[in-house]
């Protein structure tokens, strides 16, 4: 009997894959190995930062190789990053580096190269010339008094000062006290962080916020103690939660910004093994952190040329925010952390567990990012209601971002994200539609309570923003329009979103009850009758349908989502009247259950489900 029977991956295959990666940059490095410059659409920041990013990147999962193998190094990889190194840091070398304090990008790489080189030590930075380690150490001490935006940057400044001042370098306690401090304003409860001061809740969460402070405690023997006390339990608790989010098909949930970053979601499994700092099974982590990258591979990544490109499965540059070059995907190397662990850690040695959407269906709320959970074991989708997140403030009126401010995200499904996605909501959403701008935004909406939220409907013209895209929705211009209450219960595969408009409404408007998309190869099947519209693709369905009298249809995009060429959206619209309560039921699943029995008065709404369990919403403020 495998001791994985659900992935079937193995630490020697985890270590293939990651031997595979690391071999397969070679080809595309400078003679010097200091650049590795790789095809695909450059950052904004241009080919010189996209080199180091790719070199830095990489030599962190360099480093994790050396570490868990104890040196032993059969592809000579600490001399080929020692020679990188070598001539990245010289001034006079052709292909010197651009230096933390001339390049933003270059501090955020300046924490790869100090990470590696700690996790690498007795087999890199201890062998180099007294030359090379001055030369290194002039580099990296640029970062010192430099200023860091108040996000998961503080730990790139954290983690450089912290391995100089093991080297005897140049480093600064008001730096990295500072940085703890911003850290500590980023959490909120229950294991969760956001990034920075906007409800940005995304995989920064785990693969930056939980896992920085865990690896920067085993630099720092001067660590506060009672502060890793408490990182280790935010850990514990995320982890128990991160478990949930991830699909039967491996997936992690696809939602949130630098999703070309793909399995870097299992970051956080693996620091949970790592410190022990968790109650989740070893058998479960391993089976969570192998899916995802097993769901990879499956699909097709890396490329036929060994290669993270920028893309989802196959390369498909638009998934990328302006930072993002084509070295940028290397950081999924963060999801191979587990190969520190020797192959005789628990957590290689236990046999794979189910993941909870595998044991039976559940729904979880999560109070900090306002989502809904719901997880059903019958086709392994796990889906959320988002009433919390939107990578902005409450009244902010920019325009929606898809990965951040629609009403559900998935692991079997992906937010279009073309021109028109950002220009307006177009799945998804409970929208007034104007016959101008199209659909409105919930940007800067409020939330009264799990599951409902409020917002002031507006419209964007998007083409107004010439700015670089970094995940927040894009701004312009705004148009102003009425207030939306709406509201969700989320439970199995079916979501009941309830509406109220309040203010005038104009008569040209439609409100519309956008479903969830459905991307492939081939144009997803699509059937209207009488009170639904619903398209259906590899297995799923996706459906709006409603009591109320609505006229229903199918929005059709090509070229919009990396999950396939064609993209359906199924929709629902009527002319609104203010005050008035508009229900949908939209579902995303297999083979389809059973839709509740949905009754409304006044702003309450009554779901009564198949199995007789009984919902109420208020639509109350």
């Amino acid at each position: 009997m495998t001791d994985a029977p659900y992935t079937g991956m193995t630490r020697e295959s985890w270590a293939a894959t990651a031997d595979g990666l690391l071999l397969a940059l070679r080809p595309w490095a400078s003679p010097d190995h200091a650049r590795i410059e790789l095809p695909g659409q450059p950052s904004a920041y241009g080919p010189d930062s996209d080199s180091l990013e790719a070199f830095a990147r990489s030599f962190l999962l360099a480093a994790i190789r050396l570490h868990g193998e104890h040196g032993n190094d059969p592809h000579g990889v600490a001399e080929w990053y020692a020679a990188g190194l070598r001539a990245g840091t010289d001034p006079a070398s052709p292909h010197a580096w651009p230096r933390p304090d001339r390049l933003g990008q270059a501090k955020v790489e300046a924490c790869s190269i100090a990470l590696g080189l700690h996790l690498s030590r007795p087999w890199l930075w201890d062998r180099l010339g007294e030359a090379d380690r001055e030369r290194i150490v002039d580099w990296l001490g640029t970062v010192v008094g430099e200023e860091y935006p108040p996000i998961n940057w503080v730990w790139f400044q954290i983690v450089v000062e912290t391995f100089l001042k093991s080297v005897g370098g140049p480093w600064s306690s008001a730096d990295i006290e500072s940085g703890l401090a911003v850290h500590e304003s980023l959490y909120r409860d229950h294991g969760w962080y956001a990034d920075g001061p906007e409800r940005a809740f995304d995989h920064y969460n785990g693969w930056a916020l939980h896992v920085y402070p865990l690896l920067w405690a085993t630099m720092d023997p001067s660590a506060d103690p009672k502060l890793v006390s408490a990182w280790r339990e935010r850990l514990a608790q995320y982890v128990e939660t991160a478990v949930h989010l991830i699909g039967g098909n491996g997936s992690p949930l696809v939602q949130g910004r630098s999703l070309t970053y793909r399995f870097a979601a299992a970051a956080p499994l693996w620091m949970g093994a790592v410190t022990g700092a968790t109650d989740v099974p070893p058998g479960l982590l391993r089976r969570a952190a192998s899916g995802m990258l097993a769901h990879f591979l499956d699909h097709g990544v890396p490329d036929d040329r060994g290669l993270l490109n920028l893309g989802w499965y196959g390369e498909w540059p638009r998934i990328a925010q302006s930072y993002s070059g084509p070295g940028s995907p290397y950081w999924a190397v963060k999801g191979m952390l587990g190969l520190m662990l020797p192959a005789d850690h628990p957590v290689w040695t236990a046999t794979e567990e189910p993941l909870p959407v595998e044991t039976g269906d559940f729904t979880l709320e999560i109070a900090e990012p306002g989502w809904i959970v719901s997880g059903t074991k019958a086709d392994g989708v796990v889906r959320i209601a988002n009433h919390g997140t939107d990578h902005s403030v409450p009244g902010d009126q920019r325009a929606d971002s898809p990965l951040y401010a629609r009403l559900g995200y998935s692991t079997h499904t992906m937010p279009p994200l073309d021109r028109e996605a950002w220009s307006g909501a177009i799945e998804n959403s409970v929208a007034l539609v104007h016959p101008e701008f199209g659909p409105s935004h919930r940007n800067g909406f409020t939330t009264v309570r799990s599951g409902v939220s409020v917002t002031s409907a507006h419209w964007v013209p998007t083409d107004e923003d010439h700015g670089p895209e970094h995940g927040s929705g894009r701004g312009g211009s705004v148009v102003e329009g009425p207030r939306l209450v709406v509201g969700s219960v989320l439970r199995g595969s079916h979501e009941v979103r309830a509406v109220v408009v309040e203010g005038d409404v104009d008569p040209s408007w439609r409100l519309e009850f956008s479903g969830w998309p459905l991307s492939a190869d081939e144009p997803p099947l699509d059937t209207l009758e009488g009170n639904k519209a619903k398209i259906a693709s590899n297995g799923l369905v996706s459906c709006v349908a409603s009591s109320n009298v609505f006229e229903y249809d199918v929005r059709r995009l090509t070229d919009a989502s990396p999950l396939g060429t064609h993209s359906a959206i199924p929709c629902a619209r009527v002319q609104p009247e203010a005050g008035v309560l508009y229900v949908a039921v939209v579902g995303l699943g297999g083979p389809p259950d059973q839709a509740p029995h949905v009754s409304g008065e006044g702003r309450a709404v009554r779901l009564e489900w198949e199995d007789g369990w009984v919902d109420y919403l208020r639509l109350d403020t």
